[in-house]
């Protein structure tokens, strides 16, 4: 929404892995040898292994406790022969996690459209594998999943909801609170009813108030923030900025420690001209988050409106710094010092 390390004897295990040999020299194709099959505490279960070689689930079983103690890159190698052993759904799903963590996005989606293929009716392999699409920068192909998904259960509130994240990411918010809509009608829990009150909040539709309210009064140990953030969203949005800043302060008040709070808060502070109080807020967030590259633009652009162009020019490299692609920060730089030429360019 708005929206490990190893143990450490692990650690020789990874360097014994890149240079291990095959096993059987007499295959190209044999996987290296993991260093785990020398690990005593792996002793019952590499025995077993030696003893049944084509047994899937032992493989299986060495991959999730070297998941457990997150050896993810060890892990690999016995979910890949558990999965070349026995194409099983139960399979596939923990070696996709695994692919995921260990960055082996192509390979992923290889094995998902693999799953798919053989589970064609399964709807949570058909999730993942949209899913993998959408974060492999194939947003048609997700798209085209979610709406296969949806006309056969029109009503399935978990599809309609990620169809709506991806409408949402390519700006289609029209549809993305239409499908919103169904979903939260369908199953009223909270991550869907919060999701539609901020893309209400974003519209100026006052609807995020009623989403938000609803959800604080089930809230008795009034422990979530979100709602909270989102009315001070929609507040700030139809410019009424004190009750924008009142509802900041609530989320801090919940945890302090929210540093997307302190930045609006001090933007609402900026809109009103207050720009004292607005540098404080933004210097509170710095505390919280020092590497937060908004936090350090509002606080220069503060420093701007006060004419303190030497400080406000600090601020705006030192958010270049965390993020040299903040075009923003650069203009506002060039606003002032014409002759700025900045190392990263």
């Amino acid at each position: 929404m708005f929206r490990m390390k190893y143990r450490l004897y692990f650690t020789w295990m990874l360097v014994l892995l890149t240079g291990a040999a095959c096993k059987n020299s007499n295959s190209s194709t044999e996987i290296p040898v993991s260093a785990v099959e020398n690990d005593s505490a792996y002793k019952n279960l590499n025995d077993s292994i030696r003893q049944f070689p084509a047994d899937a689930s032992l493989y299986l079983r060495r991959a999730t406790r070297l998941t457990q103690e997150n050896a993810h890159e060890l892990a690999y190698w016995d979910f890949q022969k558990a999965w070349s052993l026995q194409p099983l759904l139960e399979i596939a799903l923990p070696y996709a996690a695994n692919l995921e963590i260990i960055g082996k996005h192509r390979e992923r989606i290889s094995l998902l459209e693999s799953l798919n293929r053989q589970y064609p009716s399964n709807a949570q392999a058909e999730r993942l594998l949209a899913e993998a699409y959408t974060s492999s920068g194939k947003p048609a192909q997700a798209l085209a999943i979610y709406n296969n998904m949806i006309s056969k259960d029109s009503l399935d509130p978990e599809t309609l909801y990620e169809k709506a994240i991806l409408l949402e990411q390519l700006k289609d918010t029209a549809q993305a609170i239409a499908d919103l809509q169904k979903a939260y009608a369908e199953q009223g829990v909270d991550t869907y009813g919060l999701e539609l009150a901020h893309l209400y909040a974003e519209q100026k539709n006052p609807r995020a108030l009623e989403i938000c309210d609803f959800i604080l009064k089930q809230d008795s140990a009034r422990l979530l923030i979100d709602p909270l953030f989102i009315k001070g969203i929609y507040y700030a949005n139809v410019k009424q900025f004190p009750k924008a800043i009142a509802q900041f302060d609530s989320c801090i008040a919940r945890d302090w420690k929210t540093t997307d709070a302190y930045l609006e808060k001090g933007r609402a502070y900026f809109q009103t001209g207050n720009f004292n109080a607005a540098r404080q807020t933004f210097n509170m967030a710095i505390t919280v988050t020092s590497t937060d590259p908004d936090a350090y633009f509002w606080l220069g652009r503060c420093y701007e409106a006060q004419h303190f162009k030497k400080d406000a020019i600090n601020n705006y490299l030192k958010a270049i710094s965390l993020d040299k692609d903040f075009i923003e920060a650069r203009q506002r730089i060039e606003k002032l010092d014409s002759g700025f030429a900045h190392p990263s360019r």
